[in-house]
C-alpha cells in the first residue's frame, strides 16, 4: 500500500498536488457561498457594504472625489466582454505567430468555455441586482456571480497562466501571474463600488474564475507539450 501511494506522488509535482487541494477547497467555498446567498443569509452583510460606500445624505454620489468615480469607470471597461475579446484574440494571434499553436488554441477555449460556465450559473442561480443603491452603470442582466470578477478571473488568470510558461525567467512568470490577479481583484472591486453588484457576487465571481483557471492550467500542463523554451524557462 504505501509503495502505490509513493508512486502516486511520484507522478504529480508537488504544485500539482497543491492546485488539486486549491481546487477542492475552492469548490466547497463556492457550494456553501452559493447556498448561503439563496438563503438569503448574506443580505444584511452584502447591504451593509454597498451602503457604506455611498454618501449617507445622496445614495446616488459614491464616497470619494469624483475623480475615482471616473477610474472605477474606467477599471470595469476591463472586464468587460469588447476588451476581453479583444485582449483574447490578440493574446491567441500572437501565440499562433510564435509558433505555440497548441498554447493559442487551448486559450481560445479555455476563455470561451469561462464565458460560458459564468452565464450558466447567472442563470441557475437567478439572483436580482442590488436595488438599495442606484446604479452608476447600466446592467441588464443577472446579479450572481459576477460576470465581470469571473470572466476577467478566467481571461486574466489563464492568460498569466499560458503566457508565463513562454516566459524565460521566474521573475517574468511571477510578474504576469501577479498582473493578473491585480486586474481581476480591481475589476471586481469596481463592480461594488459602482453599485451593480452584492460583494458576494463578487466574491464567487473571482471563486469560480480562478476554479476555471486553476482547472484549465492542470489540463494544459498534461495534455499541451512543452517546447525547448519552456523547458530552459522552467531551469531559469
Amino acid at each position: 500500500m504505501q509503495q502505490r501511494i509513493k508512486t502516486w506522488l511520484n507522478q504529480y509535482e508537488p504544485m500539482t498536488l497543491i492546485t488539486f487541494a486549491c481546487i477542492a477547497g475552492g469548490l466547497f467555498l463556492l457550494q456553501r457561498l452559493t447556498s448561503e446567498v439563496l438563503e438569503g443569509e448574506t443580505l444584511g452583510f452584502d447591504q451593509t457594504i454597498l451602503l457604506w460606500l455611498r454618501q449617507p445624505g445622496d445614495l446616488s454620489l459614491p464616497i470619494g472625489p469624483s475623480w475615482l468615480t471616473h477610474a472605477m469607470g474606467d477599471i470595469t471597461s476591463l472586464g468587460g466582454v469588447t476588451v476581453l475579446t479583444i485582449l483574447t484574440a490578440l493574446a491567441t494571434v500572437y501565440l499562433l505567430l510564435d509558433r505555440k499553436t497548441g498554447i493559442a488554441v487551448f486559450l481560445f477555449l479555455s476563455v470561451l468555455s469561462g464565458w460560458l460556465a459564468s452565464t450558466a450559473l447567472k442563470i441557475i442561480v437567478a439572483r436580482a441586482r442590488p436595488d438599495i443603491v442606484p446604479h452608476l452603470v447600466d446592467v441588464s442582466d443577472m446579479s450572481f456571480p459576477s460576470g465581470h470578477a469571473m470572466v476577467s478571473a478566467v481571461t486574466y488568470l489563464t492568460l498569466g497562466a499560458l503566457l508565463a510558461r513562454t516566459q524565460r525567467y521566474r521573475a517574468t512568470r511571477i510578474f504576469v501571474m501577479a498582473a493578473g490577479i491585480f486586474l481581476a481583484v480591481i475589476i471586481g472591486l469596481s463592480r461594488i463600488y459602482l453599485g451593480v453588484h452584492y460583494p458576494t457576487d463578487v466574491l464567487a465571481g473571482w471563486v469560480a474564475g480562478a476554479l476555471w483557471a486553476l482547472g484549465c492550467w492542470l489540463v494544459s500542463k498534461r495534455f499541451i507539450a512543452r517546447t525547448a523554451d519552456e523547458v530552459q524557462s522552467e531551469r531559469g
